[in-house]
């Protein structure tokens, strides 16, 4: 009964954030900071989430080749390689530091 509850008070609550969003006034949407926010936080939580991924196995830090991978993208992404590339290095490096390392 308990995953019921949990269930039911996510679905509020993802109503009342959906709805608060549709009470704000448009002229606070439209302030430059507001803006300026927006753009930036979809970046922010794709890098948390990336570097929990990446470094965290459970509730321990873990450098491994997952670290190499990412760390093979930054390199890719800073020569201006094509998004596949980036993701293909990452791949390539990450698959290889676990195939020598077992």
């Amino acid at each position: 009964m308990n995953v019921w509850i949990a269930i039911g008070a996510t679905a509020l609550g993802c109503y009342a954030v959906k709805l608060l969003g549709l009470l704000v006034p448009a002229g606070v949407l439209e302030r430059p900071l507001v803006q300026r926010l927006a753009a930036l936080l979809p970046v922010a939580l794709l890098a948390a989430l990336t570097a929990q991924q990446t470094f965290a196995e459970g509730r321990a830090l873990v450098p491994d080749a997952r670290a190499a991978g990412l760390a093979a993208a930054a390199v890719a992404l800073l020569l201006r390689a094509p998004f596949l590339v980036v993701v293909a290095a990452a791949v390539v490096v990450t698959a290889g530091l676990r195939a020598l390392t077992g």
